[in-house]
């Protein structure tokens, strides 16, 4: 992985608004005295969906609600890659999975149009500062290759086509709905269930062997002596 380092940019504060910064010290209470940097993870992640991206001056602030020195809240807000460390699309910012199952249903695409519609590179802002992208490891739907996430959502059994309307729908600011994005539901087969119907499968005849599952009684001539 390469080295993560804070944008070169940053905002002179953080603060948490009322709602999140309640949220905070609910979920900084579930822990006993002394453990409260239990709760990094959680308050980053909720810094991030509220600012868009994780900032020197919110990984100090939340060091100080939990106690702690601030290169550890620092060290791990740089080692798990879901926190973003520069600004991101206020529209969308959109991971496209490149883990080998959606390289092989078509992820290649998808990144060949974020290059061309929003940033040459990765982590790039667009022009108006609305889209950004980069691409991930494995988003866990590989059944459902090609698919991207979108800050929490993710969208999948995508297509060049489908991808572009996905961006088209952001940029009016009315996205499509999360999952799949032809018909299927979840991960269930596509055109519905198609395994296991053939009654062949089950007396045998299927691999030549219908009589030995017919459970047919042997011949007398066949019957061992007594």
């Amino acid at each position: 992985m390469s080295v993560r380092r804070l944008h070169a940019e940053q905002p002179e504060s953080f603060a948490f608004n009322a709602e999140n910064a309640a949220w905070a010290r609910t979920v900084i209470a579930r822990y006993p005295a002394g453990r409260q940097a239990s709760a990094v993870i959680p308050l980053l992640w909720r810094g991030q969906e509220q600012e868009g991206w994780v900032t020197k001056p919110m990984i100090e602030a939340i060091a100080d609600m939990l106690g702690m020195a601030y290169i550890r809240v620092l060290e791990v807000a740089t080692f798990y890659t879901m926190f973003q460390l520069s600004p991101v699309g206020k529209k969308a910012h959109i991971q496209v999975c490149g883990t080998t199952p959606c390289q092989l249903r078509g992820a290649e695409e998808l990144i060949a149009i974020c290059k061309s519609r929003i940033a040459p590179h990765a982590h790039e802002l667009d022009a108006d500062g609305s889209f950004s992208w980069e691409e991930v490891e494995c988003l866990g739907a590989c059944v459902n290759a090609p698919m991207v996430q979108v800050f929490k959502d993710t969208y999948e059994d995508l297509t060049p086509e489908s991808f572009e309307a996905l961006i088209d729908g952001f940029a009016a600011g009315n996205p499509p709905t999360p999952g799949p994005q032809n018909g299927r539901q979840y991960a269930a087969p596509e055109g519905g269930e198609n395994t296991l119907l053939d009654a062949a499968l089950y007396d045998g005849s299927a691999i030549g062997l219908h009589r030995a599952y017919a459970r047919e009684e042997p011949k007398p001539e066949e019957k061992k002596p007594a």
